[in-house]
């Protein structure tokens, strides 16, 4: 469960929860919730004593969170005092040492909580035994041993009630060990995605560790976009807003300054930045105690879930039929011919009770048979198996329904920065005092005058949310933040910027946090002389604009005439055509009266931004990836348009675009201004399929483009790594977050995370998003041709002579082979290249094609022409010896043989429906080939040994060749029908996407980006509890 649905939950108890009133009311009751279970659980703790070493108790750190009265935080000391407390130093955190960081665990606890126990290997066995049809067959098998005992004796009478009973026991104990094992693996992503990693300041230097590895008394940087990831107290804060919906109700931002310094666990940082010291985790926080409190099963299903499902449902009604009618035909025909002509024993009451036994499971096998319950079984497997091949292709896979839509990508909106490129950055040219400055001059400070160095390297230093180390002896200065800040910083310790010293020596007011809507931040500081000056840094020609004024290589402040402000845009447009990002610095001096004493009156305030006196232009280099381009072009041969969507410049942009491959001929390049200029008649021309750079957009932009494109009918995947990515991410088709420089809540805005943030990784998504439909569709094939033959020969041979040819236990093993090892073997494929070589996978496409139903209808009637040949002809033709008991038994277990066989062959044909050479790749399957091998392994066993069991018998060399002969046949028999032509229209569509809503099943329906943990609990139920859902309803439309 999580934030968002906790608060939902109790706020949809209260009828109009968009009044302010039922808001607060919402509100009183989630307190009121919280602080009963907080009392529930410090009484069952009872009272703790003070941890060793430590002044203050946990007991007391949890009641200062959940009172969050600022008298009690002054009681401690106030910040200083509590730090002090907690042996905890505000600028050097704490020591790294493990056996510190152990010590503060075993006193105050560990960032974990216990979490809902998962289901056990038993509980998958009594889910598979909760079976109907499996159930129906063991009472059979029962009353077969029974009745089986008391006719014939218990020598020979149990045989076949206890076949039957082995041959079900087999499959429930094949489809719990199934189940459970996808249960692990889904539980084990689900595990990683828990897994946030996040900063925290350790001897001296900013780490990053596992949320799982906080302790009390840890420092830990907050920046927007970010989650709060324990209880704690503001140490230091600018402009810093939290949303805290998810704990207390509250619809609206929460600003955080010294009177309001309390931070919840699990809220999301929507704007500012700051410090936290840690003072609660795991379960002695609020966000904790109702996680180990309440747990909810979530019964999510992915779209092509729920259409196989109501596949099945409808094959499952045509295998009921046919087994009805079988049971009755069978029934008559007992009691009119061999009950008739029955004498002395077999009139016997216990002797047709018997046969009525075997004759209704018989009809009950065919249900089984014919009840697909391998799809679903299909899909998850194959999901289970491409998410954890995508974990390792560094794609972690949040939605499940992610992995089949991905397929269907028509196009993908790429950020630039750090996707296409390496997000790698170094300042490699500079505008200084109008000079530009190249890498071999970047740090000559002597060169420049005092006083513009001294600007340059007080803005660069205390205008941004980077840090730098001090360094170790015989290191270098250990700099962190994002790479942009990364790159301005590096740049400012090589002309010579003592970071420490001069946030000690100057005082910050106020701080205006990046916005890229304005593509700018800014600082108010007073330095150590007591001037008060602002500092802007954003993109160049923004803050060009915004300048009146610049510094010359003298020092001296100069008016921007005209004639200069041409100049520096062309120094502007020279770095962007080299693909260098341009960051321009700019200060204005002024009066302190001009600034705000209160906290709250300055988060309100509007920060001087005209009239700015320029100081510095950096262009920053941003390499592309090795690789980007490649994947580009196999991108777009795959059918899949790939659009560069940044905040970056027009000239950056089209320079990055044309060396990744993006920007071809024919390719338009806009704005973001003057994209929102376009209207709907644009929006619906061909001008927006020829969009494939959108540059200086806003994420307003990135939204309107994503629905435009959808509106066009185009399956639309998105990248985004920023907290105002989040709505585009969400209108997307497929989300794909940034898992190295996206934010938290962009990660939980999105479907996949993609952990190496590279463009090559959002291709191989791609590759494996077609990869489940094809795997899916392999399965179908190959199932629905068993079905076929299996009905087909059954009844017709129940019509024409009351007797069927394949038994209840043969058709359970037939069952095993189709459902379970079919699954597993045709579902866990590896994609192969030419799975990017076809065209997306439409909206409407059906899921079963025109060469699929040729393929199926071509295997099967073969099937069923030879093997009704052998059942009518088969012991003339063959010339089979012995009496006409034995006669039969050696032909029924030729042709079960034979069946299985053919399914084998079948199976290898599967692999590859439309290509003629089914065996590429096969000899690296080891899976698949283990599959074939057991089950040969296992048919040998049944035949030859374990006759009273199937109602076999042994067979001479030369019939198991002939049962060969037959199987194999299939492999040219499948060359020959796939050079038969198909229609393009389909013959019968089970739509792909019947609904445009079914396509956002995973969170669309939901009111936030937000997902459950038990996600994919769904995805792991028993096979029985699939086979009960298949007779609900039919859920897919069918068209002539």
């Amino acid at each position: 469960m999580n934030h968002v649905e906790i608060s939902k939950r109790w706020s949809s108890t209260v009828p109009g929860t968009n009044s302010e009133i039922c808001l607060s009311a919402a509100a009183r009751r989630f307190r009121i919730f919280v602080r009963f279970i907080c009392a529930c659980n410090r009484f069952q703790r009872g009272i703790r004593i003070q941890p060793d070493g430590y002044v203050v108790s946990p007991s007391t750190l949890t009641q200062l969170l959940q009172d969050r009265q600022i008298e009690d935080l002054e009681r401690l000391g106030g910040v200083e005092g509590l730090c002090e407390k907690l042996n905890t130093d505000r600028e050097y955190g704490l020591d790294e040492a493990e056996e510190q960081l152990q010590r503060r665990r075993d006193s105050y606890g560990a960032n974990t909580y216990p979490k809902k126990t998962t289901k056990g290997f038993w509980s998958f066995v009594w889910d598979a035994c909760k079976d109907t049809t499996l159930n129906i067959l063991m009472v059979c098998a029962i009353v077969s041993l029974a009745t089986g005992i008391w006719t014939e004796g218990i020598q020979k009478g149990w045989y076949e009630g206890t076949s039957i009973g082995f041959a079900v026991i087999l499959v429930i104990v094949v489809t719990a060990v199934s189940d459970y094992k996808q249960g692990l693996n889904f539980q084990n992503l689900n595990d990683e995605k828990e897994n946030i990693q996040l900063e925290v300041l350790r001897a001296g230097r900013r780490q990053t560790v596992s949320i799982f590895n906080l302790v009390v008394g840890d420092i830990v940087p907050l920046s927007i976009g970010g989650q709060v990831p324990a209880d704690g107290v503001l140490v230091e804060g600018h402009s810093l807003s939290i949303d805290e919906s998810t704990m207390t109700g509250e619809s609206l931002p929460v600003k955080k300054d010294k009177a309001r310094p309390f931070l919840l666990s699990g809220c999301k940082v929507q704007d500012g930045q700051g410090t936290m010291l840690v003072t609660g985790v795991g379960l002695n926080t609020e966000w904790g105690q109702v996680m180990a409190s309440i747990s909810v099963d979530n019964d999510e299903q992915t779209p092509l879930q729920v259409r196989l499902n109501g596949a099945a449902t409808l094959i499952g009604k045509v295998g009921l039929l046919v087994a009805s009618v079988v049971l009755v035909i069978l029934i008559i025909r007992y009691f009119t011919i061999t009950f008739k002509n029955a004498t002395g024993k077999d009139r016997r009451v216990m002797q047709v009770i018997k046969d009525m036994v075997h004759v209704f499971s018989i009809a009950v096998t065919i249900v089984v048979v014919a009840v697909p319950e391998g799809l679903p079984l299909a899909v998850t497997l194959t999901l289970a198996y491409s998410m954890r091949k995508m974990m390792a292709d560094k794609s972690l896979v949040r939605v499940l329904a992610a992995c089949e839509t991905m397929g269907s990508a028509t196009t993908i909106c790429s950020d630039k920065t750090g996707t296409l490129t390496t997000n790698k950055m170094t300042v490699v040219k500079a505008c200084l005092g109008g000079e530009m400055k190249g890498e071999g001059t970047l740090a000559d400070a002597k060169s420049l005058p005092e006083n513009l160095r001294t600007l340059v390297v007080d803005s660069i230093c205390l205008n941004s949310n980077g840090n730098v180390s001090p360094p170790k002896a015989g290191e270098e200065a250990v700099v962190t933040g994002s790479p942009t800040e990364a790159a301005i910083l590096t740049w400012g310790l090589k002309l010579g910027m003592d970071f420490r010293a001069i946030r000690h020596q100057n005082e910050v007011l106020h701080v205006e946090t990046f916005n890229s809507e304005k593509k700018r931040g800014g600082v108010v500081y007073k330095n150590i002389d007591g001037e008060v000056q602002v500092h802007w840094k954003g993109a160049a020609e923004i803050i060009l604009d915004l300048c009146s004024q610049w510094v010359d290589s003298d020092g001296e402040c100069r008016p921007m005439t005209d004639e200069d402000r041409l100049k520096f845009n062309v120094v502007i447009e020279g770095m962007a055509a080299q693909a260098l990002r341009c960051i321009a610095f700019a200060y204005l001096p002024i009066e302190e009266s001009e600034v705000p004493q209160s906290e709250e009156a300055r988060s309100e305030w509007e920060t001087p931004q005209q009239g700015l006196v320029l100081m510095a232009i950096a262009g920053i280099k941003d390499p592309c990836r090795d690789g980007v381009r490649d994947a580009v072009e196999r991108c777009q041969r795959a059918g899949v348009k790939v659009r560069m969507v940044t905040g970056d410049n027009l000239y950056t942009a089209k320079a990055i675009a044309a060396e990744c491959g993006i920007l071809t001929e024919g390719g338009l390049v806009v704005e973001g201004k003057e994209f929102r200029t376009w209207d709907e008649a644009k929006l619906n021309s061909t001008d927006l399929d020829n969009l494939v750079v959108m540059a200086r957009s806003s994420p307003l932009d990135k939204l309107k483009l994503v629905k435009a494109l959808k509106n066009r009918g185009n399956v639309v995947a998105v990248t985004g790594d920023g907290t105002n990515d989040a709505p585009a991410l969400k209108e997307s088709d497929i989300g794909l977050s940034m898992g190295i420089a996206g934010t938290e809540v962009a990660k939980e805005s999105s479907d996949i995370i993609i952990l190496d943030d590279n463009f090559t990784s959002v291709v191989k998504v791609v590759r494996w998003g077609r990869s489940v439909y094809a795997n899916i569709q392999k399965f179908i094939q190959f199932q629905l041709t068993v079905n076929v033959v299996a009905l087909a020969i059954n009844f017709v041979a129940a019509v024409s002579s009351g007797e069927v040819p394949l038994t209840a236990v043969q058709l359970l093993w037939v069952n095993l082979i189709m459902d379970t090892m079919g699954a597993l073997a045709l579902a866990t494929e590896a994609p192969t290249d030419d799975l990017m070589d076809r065209t997306p996978i439409g909206r409407t496409e059906p899921l079963i094609t025109n060469i699929m139903w040729r393929n199926i209808f071509g295997q099967a009637l073969y099937q069923i022409v030879v093997l009704l040949i052998l059942t009518y002809r088969g012991i003339e033709i063959l010339g089979l010896k012995g009496t006409h008991d034995e006669q039969v038994l050696e032909r029924n277990t030729i042709i079960f043989n034979a069946f299985v066989f053919c399914q084998l062959f079948n199976e290898i044909n599967a692999r590859r429906p439309e290509s003629f050479n089914v065996f590429q790749g096969i000899y690296k399957n080891y899976l698949f080939m283990g599959i074939i091998g057991i089950t040969v392994f296992f048919q040998v066993i049944i035949v030859t040994f374990l006759n009273n069991f199937a109602d076999t018998t042994m067979l001479a060399i030369k019939w198991w060749g002939l049962c060969i002969a037959i199987g194999i046949v299939a492999l040219p028999l499948a060359v020959l029908v796939k050079c038969i032509p198909v229609p393009t229209k389909p013959l019968l569509e089970v739509s792909c996407f019947p609904k445009n809503a079914c396509l956002r099943l995973k969170r669309r329906n939901r009111p936030s980006h937000f997902d459950s943990d038990d996600e994919f609990s769904a995805s792991t139920r028993s096979i029985g509890s699939r086979r009960r859902e298949k007779f609900s309803s039919n859920v897919i439309t069918i068209h002539s």
